[in-house]
């Protein structure tokens, strides 16, 4: 029970979590936790079975205590049926136990694999990880953030020469990158900043030091409205 699982946030968007109780909620996170990485040798119905990575022999009780405080066996019971319905489990009773068998485990759990296969990190004094075999000119980095790509868009839209290798620009495109932004995001904010404010005084705003700050998402989302002048955020018109 070593180790640790991939939680996607796409998972944030789908039924199974956003209509789920609080403790429906606990209880999917634990079955994540409980599941085989790999195959491993159990008893159940009385042989030796092979569960497969994302199967487990548990119980009712088992689940209920793992999950913690407040949740009940009628909570654990009725999470399961919810999610064999929303095909994110199988589940097969017997009088040795459960078998749940996570739906497409392997696909979402890849990652696993491939971050075990990156170079391990080296640490510098102080604490601050550097990993190994990367500078500020790779065009990518290990999590294929598309530095170059982005800054080059960004550069065609607004006729500036911001250059992608500098810290600062890597540094604010990788906090948005990790908070899930992804290329298509980033060019939809340098699209419409750069329709609101080139040829204007307030073109600062296409530095991309404070375009891909954390007012980021708040620049993806913002209205417009055309104007004489072109297309403007809402805000700014008198």
């Amino acid at each position: 029970m070593q180790g640790w699982i991939a939680l996607h946030r796409e998972l944030l968007e789908k039924p199974i979590w956003r209509s789920s109780t609080p403790e429906q909620k606990a209880i999917l996170i634990t079955l994540l936790l409980m599941a085989n990485h790999e195959q491993n040798e159990w008893e159940w119905k009385g042989q030796k079975f092979k569960a497969k990575p994302g199967q487990f022999v548990t119980s009712l009780e088992s689940i209920r205590r793992k999950a913690g405080k407040g949740i009940s066996i009628k909570n654990v019971r009725s999470a399961l049926e919810r999610f064999k319905k929303l095909e994110f489990l199988a589940d097969e009773g017997a009088k040795t136990g459960r078998l749940i068998t996570i739906v497409n485990w392997e696909q979402y759990q890849e990652v696993n694999k491939k971050v075990a296969k990156q170079p391990a990190k080296r640490w510098q004094r102080g604490g601050k990880e550097v990993a190994t075999n990367n500078n500020d000119n790779n065009e990518t980095s290990n999590n294929n953030i598309p530095y170059v790509e982005i800054i080059n868009f960004l550069n065609q839209k607004c006729g500036k020469n911001y250059k992608h290798t500098t810290r600062a620009t890597r540094e604010k495109i990788q906090a948005r990158w990790n908070e899930g932004f992804r290329l298509e995001d980033f060019k939809a904010a340098i699209t419409k900043k750069a329709a609101q404010w080139k040829k204007t005084e307030m073109d600062s705003y296409l530095r991309p030091e404070t375009l891909f700050g954390p007012k980021f998402e708040s620049y993806l989302n913002e209205r417009q409205v055309k104007t004489e002048g072109g297309y403007k955020p809402k805000e700014i018109l008198s």
